[in-house]
């Protein structure tokens, strides 16, 4: 790969890349000139079915890819919702090419229930793989970093998360849904804070794109364009934040979220101290009600719920 490729010589991992931004992510930091490993654990849309552990599936597919391009890749099949698969994951990496300078955790899963439907098992799972999915390889990657840094080698190190307008907004029939990614901002947040001090920054992204997890409940809107038209919804126009928050050319951008869509790149404020009133005493419940109620008066209207009528 030629040296003034805005990744070169940096070792990437990118979760859940067998299909969609995964894919697109871990090909667009192939372009540029990342060595990566694929990590996907080859299973449908909702979690279950077929796992392809040894030679086949999609992060074999994707690592093939890359190589047929010139690039260098290895597929890793693990679960990164266990602690194993997600130690794994900084393994291999420090196996194949000798380090690892970028993290994007992207691995998820739907099993979309309105609340009074939604079943204890589905909730858990889908918890487990978007915010335990995020925090177990975080964790591991910290670790690697941390003891580089205490060995005297201070990484340039980045993680990218995933989240979702519906961890940021809220969206309906996706209560679990939007409850990791709301989660997973909150760790970016305190991932940023606190690793810092050992060379990494921390960033997520909230993308809106063409994918499994996206074309069965937003079909109209995800529809591809007629032929020579710019696609909006295309996993690809995401890959190029998520690669250059991966690089080292991101220096001084931590503890943000962005929205990527088709060619729009959004900062997200997430939640600030708006009007408020302190009166120095206790007040009685019709007294913080009217307090509320004039506060109210004077705050911006919250954006509505994702599906909302």
């Amino acid at each position: 790969m030629p040296s003034d490729l805005l990744c070169a010589g940096r070792v990437v991992a990118v979760t859940g890349a067998g299909r969609g931004l995964g894919r697109a992510h871990a090909l667009a930091f192939a372009a540029a000139g990342a060595k990566v490993v694929v990590n996907d654990l080859g299973v449908r849309r909702d979690g279950r079915g077929p796992h392809h552990p040894a030679t086949g599936g999609p992060a074999h597919d994707v690592a093939e890819a890359i190589r047929a391009r010139g690039g260098e890749a290895v597929a890793h099949t693990g679960d990164v919702a266990t602690d194993e698969g997600a130690a794994a994951v900084v393994r291999t990496a420090l196996d194949a090419f000798g380090r690892l300078d970028t993290l994007v955790n992207n691995a998820g899963f739907l099993r979309d229930r309105m609340l009074v439907n939604l079943g204890e098992d589905d909730w858990d799972a889908v918890i487990r793989v978007h915010l335990k999915g995020h925090f177990l390889p975080l964790r591991h990657a910290a670790a690697h970093w941390r003891a580089e840094t205490k060995a005297g080698r201070v990484p340039d190190a980045r993680i990218v998360n995933t989240t979702s307008g519906a961890g940021l907004l809220g969206s309906v029939g996706q209560g679990s849904y939007s409850a990791a990614k709301a989660g997973v901002v909150a760790l970016t947040l305190v991932a940023a804070a606190e690793l810092a001090g050992y060379g990494v920054q921390v960033n997520a992204v909230a993308p809106a794109a063409r994918t499994r997890m996206t074309e069965a409940a937003f079909a109209d809107a995800m529809a591809a364009p007629p032929a020579g038209a710019f696609d909006a919804m295309a996993p690809e126009n995401v890959a190029p934040l998520v690669v250059w928050l991966g690089s080292a050319g991101s220096t001084g951008v931590t503890g943000r979220v962005f929205e990527a869509e088709g060619g729009r790149i959004t900062v997200m404020h997430g939640w600030r101290r708006g009007p408020g009133e302190d009166t120095g005493a206790r007040r009685t419940p019709a007294q913080a009600g009217a307090t509320v109620r004039r506060l109210l008066a004077e705050a911006e209207p919250a954006l509505p719920v994702y599906g909302a009528r």
